[in-house]
């Protein structure tokens, strides 16, 4: 749903490229006609591109991919996942906080599932790791037409006016 919302919207996906949620963004997207690419990692075991991908890039790196995933993004819709999910939302996070890169809204789909790093993001708040307005640029949600909104809501205007919605 997250994928076909991204593609009305006038957005390519771009994700890992790879099986489960990452197929279902790239199908979603391909389905209505929108684009759809996969950035591929290299691994030991068999990895290769989901069949909705239009065009796939390998890296045998982990951090060449991350560089692509930010350059080529204007914000991370972010699914429940691993370690090489949050190791991809804390480095988008860093650069969003150091003033690298933005705006840049980091959305975290499945409220259930990311309640925990919430309340941790909370409570290091607390203790003054970081103020509120260094991560004011996460949100949480349920609905993938909410977090396409927010996405395009936080584009500057001349950027909104380019996205080619399908039909």
């Amino acid at each position: 749903a997250t994928g076909a919302e991204l593609a009305k919207a006038g957005f390519a996906a771009l994700t890992g490229g790879g099986r489960g949620v990452m197929e279902a963004a790239n199908r979603g997207a391909h389905e209505l006609g929108g684009k759809s690419y996969g950035l591929n990692i290299i691994l030991p075991q068999e990895q290769k591109e989901n069949p909705y991908v239009d065009k796939s890039i390998e890296f045998k790196y982990f951090f060449t991919r991350k560089v692509c995933l930010v350059k080529y993004s204007c914000a991370f819709i972010v699914m429940p996942g691993g370690l090489g999910t949050l190791d991809e939302l804390f480095e988008a996070a860093t650069l969003v906080q150091c003033q690298k890169i933005g705006p840049f809204p980091l959305i975290l789909m499945g409220s259930k599932f990311w309640n925990g790093m919430r309340e941790w993001g909370q409570e290091m708040m607390r203790e003054g790791v970081f103020a509120r307005d260094e991560i004011g640029f996460g949100y949480v949600t349920d609905s993938p037409k909410e977090a396409v909104d927010l996405v395009v809501r936080s584009l500057p205007s001349a950027v909104r006016m380019r996205l080619r919605p399908t039909k």
